[in-house]
C-alpha cells in the first residue's frame, strides 16, 4: 500500500512539474493542479495508512487514524480550488488582450524570450 501511494506521489510530481515547464498557460495551469494534489495525497498519507478504523479517539477504540491530516487536506482542496478559479481568471484575461497564451514572449518585439 505504501508503494502504491508514494509511486502515486511521485507520478503526480513529475507530471506537475513537466507541466509546468511548458510555454501555454493552460499546461501550467494543470501542472499546478497536479502539483497540490501530490502534496494534498502526500499530506494523507502522513497520518499512517489505516483501513477501517474511525478517525477519533474513544474509551472503546484502540486503533484509530489521525484527524489531523484529513483536515489538512480538506482545507487545501478547498483553497487549491479557489487559487485555480483566480489563476485560470487572470489566464483568460491574459489570452483575451494578447490573442496568445505563450508565457514566454517579449512584449515589445513580439518574439520568444
Amino acid at each position: 500500500m505504501e508503494l502504491l501511494v508514494a509511486s502515486a506521489v511521485g507520478v503526480l510530481t513529475a507530471a506537475g512539474i513537466y507541466l509546468v515547464l511548458r510555454q501555454r498557460t493552460f499546461p501550467v495551469i494543470v501542472g499546478l493542479s497536479l502539483l497540490s494534489y501530490a502534496v494534498n495525497v502526500f499530506l494523507f498519507a502522513t497520518g499512517r495508512l489505516i483501513l477501517n478504523r474511525p478517525p477519533i479517539l474513544d474509551k472503546h477504540v484502540t486503533e484509530y487514524t489521525d484527524p489531523l491530516p484529513q483536515a489538512l487536506v480538506l482545507t487545501a482542496i478547498v483553497i487549491s480550488f479557489g487559487m485555480t478559479a483566480v489563476v485560470v481568471m487572470i489566464a483568460l484575461g491574459a489570452y483575451l488582450s494578447e490573442q496568445d497564451d505563450r508565457i514566454d514572449t517579449n512584449a515589445e518585439t513580439g518574439e520568444d524570450a
